[in-house]
């Protein structure tokens, strides 16, 4: 079982940054990307951002093409931490963001998920 914890959101600009992370706790060996998802009111969930976590450092990285070039994805896995930095903010990005860990071993794959953050446009 892996528990995951978000942290960061909360109210910002439009053209601001802000910093999430998410806290990953519990058995991490089956755990090969973890990332951050988001969800719009009204709207389905969608990847914003992943990376792998098969190396000790590093790992490769991907982005939805709304938030390329503004967020960055990384990790740190001594701690067992993922941060989204969220740069030049705008309105779209307000929703609720969840951290996701891939487990796979196997033939069993499965995502688990935090609680959710909410990043709310105070423009």
């Amino acid at each position: 079982q892996v528990q995951l914890v978000e942290s960061g959101g909360g109210l910002v600009e439009a053209g601001k940054s802000l910093n999430l992370s998410c806290q990953a706790s519990g058995n991490m060996y089956t755990i090969k990307s973890m990332g951050w998802y988001r969800q719009a009111s009204g709207k389905e969930r969608e990847l914003v951002a992943s990376i792998t976590t098969t190396t000790t450092s590093g790992g490769s990285a991907k982005y939805a093409d709304s938030v390329k070039g503004r967020f960055n994805i990384s990790r740190d896995n001594a701690m067992n931490t993922v941060d989204l930095q969220m740069n030049s903010v705008n309105p779209e990005d307000a929703a609720v963001y969840y951290c996701d860990a891939w487990s796979s071993y196997l033939s069993d794959n499965y995502a688990y998920w935090g609680q959710g953050t909410q990043v709310t446009d105070s423009s």
